[in-house]
């Protein structure tokens, strides 16, 4: 519940402290005082549209802080603890608007953007103000009432889940209809560049081998004149070959180590040395003997790296890239096949999709239509006792596939009659402004009962309601009071005597600038208030007397 509101420099409030309470809390005071200023800085608090001139004049800013006790509201709680924003027991939300209109919002202490505060305002109050009624006439808002009313978050989870599971299996195969006739165009040209690239049946890594091999056969001839002089150098010289000198110097350090034994690693050294002279030399032969001087395979070789290069520049790419563009090129063909049988299997999948939306909207429909019958009920009785005897309140649906949506396949409208023989019609053709108060109050009132949300502010929704049907309307709100926190600006002595307590908003002027106090009220000074509000300036005994009898009474 909201437990404190601080409010600082905002419109013609200086500074506002204000403790609240649990149960009814009604607030009154004289016409242009400001009753409903508070309500006002609470929504901007809770996430409402700041601007610079709620700014008070002479200020740099206005600050409002309020302080909600959320020991037992689990849904704040939670949205707390996912956000990593919960501190203890108590929530407090800041909001700061600077006079050039900027605005900075704090959740315990924490900067929040205004998105996540207004996040969290949905499960901490619920403000019904005095042009609510208007809202009543839109379908969308009349589905929203009754789903909240109904408990439906989680069916309507399921619902928008399915729905959008389907629009986009749909979306997917209508894509793929579309496009067909350019996906076989496209399809085409791939397939003659996929052909002529199967023709060349180019190899991965064929390319640079290709590069290698040309290069050996194009050189084959100074190839072989290196070897052969590497093998005269190493071995097959007369006068003068690695492999004798070696040997010499072998001998030469054999005969050092037997004198001297600190060498005798070294004829070792170099007999190790003459090893790989001779391996050296066998692997020169062996390439030699192995080296393709054909010129025909040199001819071979230039005219496949040709057409390699060829192709390669036809198709944008570099020629050790052409395998891989060639692999592409047939993966972009399998995606471009959208061919009839895929398409019949993309068309099951969109039906079963639509069908299981469908089974959930339908289970939807079925809750909707049973609370919709509670709700006639209620709502009429409701409508009965607000001195609208003869008054009739029922939900009407059409639920169709066609009418298919996240929130399911129902389109609902709120009908009433007001008169006996009077023919149900949508509610804001038949109701009177009068009427229309009531029948808003009446509907804000029953559906509050079934809204987990521990606090409930009603702003001037009593306009057009007097006498016996003000009483009904403070009792209604009253009992409303006994299950969660209510607070209710009212202009109605009726209705103010139904809180359990009640504060008094005054305006003054001070140094030729305009205050706005609110205060709390002990009982002598409620019943004062309740008889101003009963008799206007002129208070009497008798205004005195009733409005003790309307404390009573409540």
């Amino acid at each position: 519940m909201l437990a404190h509101l601080s409010i600082n420099n905002f419109a013609i409030v200086k500074t506002l402290q204000l403790e609240l309470a649990q149960g009814m809390t009604s607030i009154t005071g004289e016409t242009g005082a400001g009753k409903s200023i508070a309500i006002d800085a609470l929504g901007l608090c809770l996430g409402g549209r700041a601007e610079a001139g709620m700014v008070r004049n002479g200020e740099e800013r206005t600050e409002i802080n309020a302080v909600f006790d959320i020991d037992t509201n689990v849904a704040a709680t939670r949205w707390l603890e996912d956000n990593q924003l919960l501190d203890g027991e108590e929530c407090i939300l800041r909001r700061v608007i600077n006079k050039d209109g900027r605005s900075r919002a704090f959740i315990n202490g924490s900067p929040v953007p205004l998105s996540q505060l207004k996040a969290l305002a949905g499960f901490l109050i619920n403000i019904h103000g005095q042009h609510a009624h208007h809202q009543l006439m839109k379908p969308d808002h009349q589905l929203h009432m009754l789903d909240q009313y109904a408990g439906h978050k989680s069916l309507i989870a399921q619902s928008s889940a399915g729905y959008q599971k389907w629009r986009q299996a749909d979306n997917h195969l209508k894509q793929l209809t579309k496009n067909s006739e350019q996906n076989q165009a496209e399809k085409q040209l791939l397939e003659y560049q996929v052909k002529e690239l199967d023709e060349l049946a180019i190899a991965e890594g064929e390319f640079q081998q290709l590069e290698e091999e040309h290069k050996r056969l194009s050189n084959s001839g100074e190839i072989s004149q290196l070897c052969q002089g590497a093998i005269e150098q190493l071995y097959e010289s007369d006068d003068v070959n690695a492999t004798t000198l070696l040997q010499s110097v072998s001998s030469s350090l054999q005969q050092l180590a037997e004198l001297d034994e600190n060498l005798k690693e070294l004829p070792e050294l170099i007999s190790n040395a003459i090893i790989h002279v001779e391996e050296a030399n066998s692997e020169i032969r062996h390439y030699l003997d192995d080296l393709d001087l054909d010129p025909q395979r040199l001819h071979s070789v230039e005219e496949r790296y040709s057409k390699i290069v060829s192709l390669s520049r036809k198709h944008s790419v570099l020629p050790d890239d052409l395998f891989e563009h060639h692999q592409q090129l047939k993966q972009s063909i399998a995606q471009l096949d959208c061919s009839d049988e895929k398409l019949a299997e993309l068309q099951v999948e969109v039906d079963q999709a639509f069908q299981g939306f469908v089974a959930t909207a339908e289970k939807l429909s079925k809750s909707r239509r049973r609370y919709a019958k509670e709700l006639n009920k209620l709502i009429s009785q409701s409508m009965h006792e607000l001195s609208m005897e003869k008054a009739k309140f029922e939900i009407s649906f059409d639920s169709a596939n066609t009418h298919a949506s996240p929130l399911g396949i129902d389109k609902i409208d709120f009908l009433v009659s007001t008169n006996l023989g009077q023919d149900l019609q949508p509610l804001g053709k038949v109701a009177s402004g009068g009427e229309l108060s009531r029948i808003s109050l009446a509907i804000q009132v029953i559906t509050a009962q079934k809204v987990d949300t521990p606090s409930l502010i009603f702003d001037e929704v009593d306009v057009g309601i007097s006498g016996p049907t003000a009483a009904v309307v403070g009792k209604l709100l009253r009992k409303l009071g006994e299950s969660t926190q209510v607070l209710c600006v009212t202009h109605l002595p009726q209705v103010a005597a139904a809180g359990h307590q009640q504060l008094f908003v005054e305006k003054r002027t001070v140094k030729g600038a305009t205050l706005t106090n609110m205060r709390s009220l002990n009982s002598d000074q409620r019943v004062e208030e309740l008889a101003r509000l009963l008799g206007g300036s002129q208070i009497t005994d008798m205004t005195l007397a009733n409005a003790k009898e309307l404390l009573i009474a409540a």
